[in-house]
């Protein structure tokens, strides 16, 4: 109640504008599959396609640096349509097995590298520090050849790495460790970073740990619950390689000013050990190059046509002849895993959809899964459909059949599952493979993230992503099938949404149904947007409710926040009305006395004109035409 003014007199409120929640952030899109190279199995937030290069790849080199022999996974496709109208997608790469194998390689630390004043029997001992890569897999492999300590690599490429070590200084106790390129040579070396002065004892400033970094985040499991734990005291410096396990020489290996301590007599009259338990690296004559080896990145073969082949010996052989590959995609074989076999690529993709039920967490708004056919991967579309619906506050687009199916293969397959939370599409497209110079057929998730993104970048949620202007699929050379209306009538009823060709206008997006079979306001794509957007953003607000004073004055600051929010939504066409209530009528004691504080919303959402009925009349001659 407003305070009530008699005399005359100065009056001062305080509002505090302090619980208003930041504007709505820009939520993106997880995209999930394999890529070339980088951390697998934890969510990776990218904000360009440049920067999803820097630390996913491109194209997948089958072991020559050669354009002919490079192809492209799906992931890379989707991220580079989606990325060209929006700044925030997260990714999350999958590899065989649901692991996070990484390359490695140990630096030996040798007995004649020793302080020459220890003795001989001490001198036996040897330590190592072992470096792994930061890309998760084999990618960054770089396996020496036989040329000694010029480290000829074998399997080199622009994202192998390999590591030297240089310029030790016996008296400190010190050494510098470069990262090489791993396609580079030793007498045009291609440094990518130096670090000098490292120590290996742990109470340096220059700790080999400290100025590298040997942090990893790690998937774990709590009964049937999926997480992502750090590993490590240090953050990770290097852009290429992190500590994994160091063996230290002893505490009193260095004194104060980092020079190693005296030996013999004077070492034992103060109580020092005898004896280092430890060395600095072997350098030989001047350096010692090393490669990293091991890691796994799933089953990348490709038969003699470039075809993939999850169980091929002929890996490497890359893109030759047809050069088929996307529209190979089979059950038990989508670049190159298998989704059906636990063992193989169905751990990945539900330990993915797993932590991204977090919401939390990961704060998305649409699902991804590029190269997963919801008719021969269905536990893992089925899941993803699941756990949108969970969160209730994203949305999935499903890819319904293979290349080549039948509308009747697409239809039956819609059939499968009744949500608002997914949509379908069909069929596949052409789209331009710029990294080949070639042309390849992709489903429709591939291009259809960019859809959704370029609707939310040119307009909002609660538009329909579809029609003329803002369904174009600008990058598509042609539609695997040119519909007919009956076809078209037949998907939309069957809740798949057409991808259409029109003389002169191009591949256009023509539908916008959920898979919810009921008919109803939730069978449109853009009335669910519209409520995870709402949603969202409510949930936001109420966060700062939490253990506040179930008070009159609590429920209005609430009502302040949300209000101009539903009124800014309704001004830009989301809502036709909408009204909240928060007040003593769903707040009674006994609410109150349940500490639970209760709120109502009732929304009339904007629908779309989807069917637009023109009545013409003709008139006899001289005849007005009414109003």
């Amino acid at each position: 109640m407003a305070e009530k003014i008699i005399s005359p007199g100065v009056f001062t409120n305080e509002i505090d504008q302090t619980f208003l929640p930041a504007a709505v952030a820009d939520i993106g899109a997880v995209l999930i599959g394999p890529t070339q190279k980088g951390p697998a199995g934890i969510p990776t937030v990218v904000t360009s396609f440049s920067d999803f290069q820097a630390k996913f790849g491109d194209a997948f080199n089958a072991g020559v640096n050669d354009k002919a022999t490079k192809v492209q996974f799906l992931t890379s496709h989707a991220a580079e349509e989606y990325l060209k109208n929006s700044n925030t997608l997260t990714v999350v790469r999958i590899m065989a097995d649901g692991t996070q194998g990484v390359s490695r390689a140990t630096a030996p630390i040798t007995a004649s590298m020793i302080q020459p004043n220890v003795s001989a029997a001490t001198a036996s001992i040897s330590s190592s520090f072992t470096l792994e890569t930061l890309a998760d897999g084999s990618i960054m492999n770089n396996s020496l050849g036989t040329s000694g300590k010029n480290g000829l690599n074998t399997s080199g490429s622009k994202h192998n790495v390999r590591y030297e070590i240089s310029s030790v200084n016996n008296n400190k106790g010190t050494f510098t460790l470069l990262i090489r390129a791993g396609n580079d040579s030793h007498k045009r070396k291609q440094i990518l970073e130096t670090y000098n002065n490292v120590s290996m004892d742990p109470n340096s400033t220059n700790y080999l740990s400290k100025v590298i970094g040997d942090q990893r985040l790690n998937l774990k499991t709590d009964g049937t619950t999926k997480y992502l734990s750090m590993t490590g005291s240090y953050p990770n410096a290097s852009r290429y390689v992190r500590v994994s396990a160091v063996s230290t020489p002893t505490i009193d290996f260095l004194d104060e000013n980092g020079n190693i301590r005296e030996s013999g007599t004077l070492q034992k009259a103060r109580g020092i050990h005898n004896s280092i338990t430890g060395s600095l690296p072997k350098v030989g004559s001047g350096s010692v190059n090393g490669g990293f080896s091991g890691g796994t990145d799933g089953h990348f073969g490709f038969d003699a046509l470039g075809n993939m082949n999850g169980d091929s010996a002929a890996a490497g052989v890359g893109l030759a002849g047809a050069g088929n590959f996307y529209e190979d995609i089979a059950g038990s074989d989508s670049q190159g895993f298998d989704p059906t076999t636990a063992a193989d690529g169905l751990d990945a993709y539900t330990n993915a959809l797993d932590l991204i039920a977090n919401q939390d967490e990961y704060d998305v708004n649409l699902v991804l899964l590029p190269g997963i056919i919801g008719s021969l991967h269905a536990t893992i579309t089925s899941k993803a459909i699941d756990v949108c619906e969970d969160r209730g506050d994203c949305f999935a687009i499903i890819d319904p059949v293979a290349y080549n199916s039948t509308l009747t293969a697409v239809t039956t397959q819609a059939a499968t599952r009744d949500s608002n939370f997914a949509a379908m599409y069909w069929p596949w497209v052409k789209v331009p493979d710029s990294q080949v110079g070639t042309q390849r057929w992709v489903p429709p998730s591939v291009v259809l993230g960019g859809i959704y993104a370029f609707n939310d970048k040119v307009a909002h949620p609660w538009f329909a992503p579809a029609g003329l202007n803002r369904g174009g699929i600008t990058t598509a050379i042609q539609a695997e099938r040119k519909l007919t209306q009956g076809n078209r009538d037949d998907l939309y009823d069957s809740n798949v949404n057409p991808i259409a060709t029109f003389p002169g206008q191009g591949v256009t997006v023509f539908g916008q149904k959920t898979l919810q079979k009921k008919s109803s306001a939730l069978d449109r794509i853009n009335v669910r947007r519209l409520l995870i957007r709402v949603k969202k953003f409510i949930a936001s607000s109420s966060r700062f409710l939490v253990f506040e004073q179930n008070t009159a004055a609590t429920r209005r600051r609430f009502l302040g926040i949300v209000n101009p929010f539903l009124e800014n939504v309704q001004s830009q066409s989301g809502l036709s009305a909408f009204r909240v209530v928060m007040d003593e009528t769903n707040n009674t004691p006994d609410t109150i006395d349940r500490n639970q504080l209760v709120g109502q919303l009732f929304l009339q959402p904007t629908r779309t004109a989807e069917f637009i009925v023109l009545d013409f009349t003709i008139q006899p001659t001289g005849a007005s035409f009414p109003e």
